[in-house]
């Protein structure tokens, strides 16, 4: 029985994997519109893009303020963790390449899907490793820190679309 409420609570790292769940049907949304000839498509694609960064910049900001310190502090190896903060700075830096192209073009489709290729490595590093660790950490609440993670991404969610709305 305490096994089945233990995973009935929604935790840190649900939240964190629904975000990757999110953000991997927008890359599917994404190539879907690169085939697409329709008229439109090039603005649908730096719309979706653009949602598409938003929406990594928020994850990889609340895993770098609140779950990874919490599990450096938690857990013996942080290799992991190291090395999932290399890729935060590379997904970075092709966030900030989309934004700051002038055009919808060959290129921009080919940085969209580099990104989506680092985010699905990214992500199974997670699920398979980071959030095996953090579930097996002592003294480490999820449950809690799930709260505080979403709480702090309503925030980032409110200032980042309020500043472009």
């Amino acid at each position: 029985m305490t096994t089945t409420a233990k995973r009935a609570a929604p935790d840190a790292c649900n939240l964190l994997d629904a975000d990757h769940r999110k953000v991997k049907k927008m890359f599917g949304d994404y190539e879907t519109l690169v085939k697409s000839k329709a008229a439109g498509a090039a603005q649908k694609k730096h719309d979706l893009a653009n949602e598409i960064c938003l929406e990594l910049s928020v994850h990889a900001q609340i895993e770098e303020e609140i779950f990874y310190p919490a599990l450096r502090q938690a857990i013996k190896s942080t290799d992991l963790l190291d090395e999932a903060e290399v890729e935060h700075a590379t997904v970075k830096d092709l966030i900030a390449q989309l934004e700051s192209a002038p055009e919808v073009d060959d290129m921009f489709d080919a940085k969209v899907k580099v990104l989506g290729e680092y985010i699905d490595h990214h992500v199974k590093e997670e699920r398979n490793e980071i959030f095996v660790k953090a579930r097996a950490a002592r003294g480490l609440d999820l449950v809690a820190m799930r709260a505080q993670l979403a709480a702090r991404k309503e925030e980032l969610m409110d200032e980042l679309t309020g500043a472009t709305a």
